[in-house]
């Protein structure tokens, strides 16, 4: 009976520090890998009914997936959450690519908004001059109706 359990046990414990074998993995368990996204593990899954997955390297065949990915399944480099790769902030699970798309747009974003601000505040200084002149043609006519007076 303590053999039987020693060996769940050893079994159990090579499958969780095991790499995931790419051929049967679920898309949970694709998912979990760092980098695979809900697209990606589509995209796997879809491309291993057609063709088999020998190893890890053969995932370079399919479209989206690079060696960075590669290396985190070889090590079985994990995702820190289950959203991780759906979080645009946390950067964990994107592509370096997509990290620098969210940086560029993020400074996009910033020079857009502070050139709303330059914007509104040179509106703000062309109706105060807008003001000054039409108060100074108003004191024109007045001074000239009083002259006329």
């Amino acid at each position: 009976m303590i053999k039987k359990l020693l060996i769940a046990m050893l079994v159990l414990s090579t499958y969780l520090v095991a790499a995931i074998n790419v051929q049967t993995a679920s898309k949970s368990e694709l998912m979990s890998i760092s980098g695979i996204g809900e697209k990606k593990a589509d995209s796997i899954i879809k491309y291993r009914k057609t063709n088999k997955l020998k190893s890890a390297d053969d995932l370079l065949k399919v479209k989206g997936i690079g060696k960075g990915i590669v290396k985190n399944v070889k090590g079985n480099v994990k995702s820190k959450g289950k959203n991780s790769a759906k979080s645009k902030n946390s950067g964990h699970g994107q592509s370096k690519k997509s990290m620098n798309k969210t940086k560029n747009s993020t400074k996009i974003d910033k020079k857009k908004a502070s050139k709303k601000v330059t914007d509104s505040k040179e509106k703000a200084k062309k109706a105060k001059k807008t003001k000054k002149k039409k108060a100074k043609k108003e004191d024109k006519k007045k001074s000239k109706s009083k002259q006329g007076k």
